[in-house]
């Protein structure tokens, strides 16, 4: 792994449906699997879904956003994101392997927490954050196309139910061969973000 594939990944958002082997699945899961974590807690959890087990999973997203839309919605503030969800859907439902990530320590979001909680959350998302990138690196590094994906949280309660679990869904990865060929998005200038207090 080197700075080049930093600088040559891209959001990808259409696939080609050549399946992706479950050994190269393992190889970006062992990515993530070492990346560092707050206090060695390696709080991850990785499911990894194709086939028609990925399409009845997606199937609860779809329910869940429908959920959302129809006046039952648990994020009324954010339905400005809800076609956002409904083309992320059609990724996820487009890439051969989609990888839900769970955070083992994590509440649901829906849940309050205290201080301390909160702080430790923070340091667990972090930690996973970490391991996604590791898993995005590793499959650019395969010459495959990769998406992180937050937009599960419009289905948060189907999802976990469907998944049987009582972890945090923090998300998902989408994994194939590249149907596109993205530019690089703007970033921000260097003197934007960086303060020295030397």
């Amino acid at each position: 792994m080197n700075i080049e594939a930093i600088q040559t990944r891209r959001s990808i958002r259409k696939y080609k449906p050549e399946e992706i082997s479950r050994e190269v699945v393992r190889e970006i899961i062992e990515a993530g699997r070492l990346a560092p974590s707050g206090k060695n807690k390696q709080p991850w959890k990785y499911i990894v879904y194709g086939g028609s087990s990925k399409k009845e999973l997606l199937d609860q997203m779809k329910a869940g956003i429908r959920r959302e839309k129809s006046g039952e919605a648990l994020l009324i503030k954010s339905a400005y994101g809800l076609p956002d969800a409904e083309n992320t859907l059609r990724i996820m439902r487009e890439a051969p392997i989609l990888i839900i990530v769970l955070n083992t320590a994590g509440k649901s979001p829906f849940e309050s927490l205290t201080a301390d909680e909160r702080f430790t959350e923070t340091v667990d998302s972090m930690s996973i954050g970490a391991a996604i990138e590791n898993m995005l690196l590793c499959a650019e590094d395969l010459k495959l196309g990769s998406l992180w994906i937050a937009n599960t949280c419009f289905a948060y309660p189907e999802l976990v139910n469907y998944i049987g679990t009582t972890a945090q869904l923090m998300g998902a990865v989408a994994l194939g061969t590249a149907d596109e060929s993205p530019r690089q998005r703007p970033r921000k200038a260097m003197e934007e973000i960086v303060e020295y207090r030397l």
